[in-house]
């Protein structure tokens, strides 16, 4: 999905690929970053696919969901972090806990957060790591 955007919003001329196995997930993150002002949205319904759609689309930075069928978000970060060193890597889960952060970040994972954390937020933390990103390289 891609969208005309405004250069005063925060993620104008960004690409953001969300992956998620649940469609309306899926849907409601696109919606919050393209309202942000990204100006495309790649959406990804397994890991294989968000591989091959990342090869293509190039994106700033990518949600993943850890729980998928197939590849988890884990094995597809690690995948995602051999093609694109620097690209932020934000892992939305519902079981979030210390031992899952630790192989998160061996995985190539900048940031676990919570799936019921604010959109706001989300998307605040996409930036500061897109940020961050651009500073390191």
């Amino acid at each position: 999905m891609e969208v005309g955007t405004h250069p005063r919003k925060r993620g104008f001329g960004k690409t953001v690929l969300v992956v998620d196995d649940h469609a309306a997930i899926r849907k409601m993150l696109a919606t919050a970053f393209l309202s942000d002002g990204f100006k495309k949205c790649g959406e990804a319904a397994d890991g294989k696919e968000a591989i091959e759609l990342a090869k293509r689309i190039k994106p700033d930075v990518v949600t993943l969901d850890f729980s998928m069928p197939g590849l988890s978000g884990l094995h597809v970060a690690s995948a995602l972090r051999k093609i694109f060193p620097k690209m932020p890597i934000i892992l939305l889960t519902l079981y979030s806990n210390e031992i899952l952060k630790i192989e998160a970040a061996n995985a190539g994972i900048d940031l676990v957060l919570p799936k019921t954390v604010l959109l706001s937020t989300l998307i605040d933390k996409a930036h500061e790591l897109m940020v961050d990103s651009q500073e390191r390289g």
